[in-house]
């Protein structure tokens, strides 16, 4: 069964930059895509980006080309580098295995997910 673990959150200030990580471990990382979501206080949780085993990339619009998700398959690790971060980011961000594009709409999560890291952005 695979398990995944977040890591990197904390708060920064509205501007700043922060890179989360997230490890997996078991069997079938390099194999499957990855994803990053995100869920704020009172809200649903949110599709942020996606990377395929191919390496091909897909993002929020919302986000405004802020974030870069990039993957280690050596490592079993998938990044998501945030830059000019502001209020309105602030949530529990969340990795996930196996996540689906769609031609339309936001993708379709996988079955497995990290239990999260909290990034804060305020002054």
């Amino acid at each position: 069964q695979v398990q995944l673990v977040e890591s990197g959150g904390g708060l920064v200030q509205p501007g700043g930059s922060l890179r989360l990580s997230c490890a997996a471990s078991g069997r079938g990382f390099s194999a499957n895509a990855m994803g990053w979501y995100r869920q704020a206080p009172g809200k649903q949780r949110e599709f942020v980006a996606l990377i395929t085993s191919g390496g091909s990339t897909n993002y929020a619009g919302s986000l405004k080309g802020r974030f870069t998700i990039s993957r280690d398959n050596a490592k079993n690790t998938v990044y998501l580098q945030m830059h000019s971060l502001k209020p309105e980011d602030t949530a529990v961000y969340y990795c996930n295995l196996g996540i689906r594009s769609r031609w339309y709409g936001a993708p379709d999560p996988g079955n497995y997910w990290g239990q999260g890291t909290q990034v804060t952005v305020s002054s």
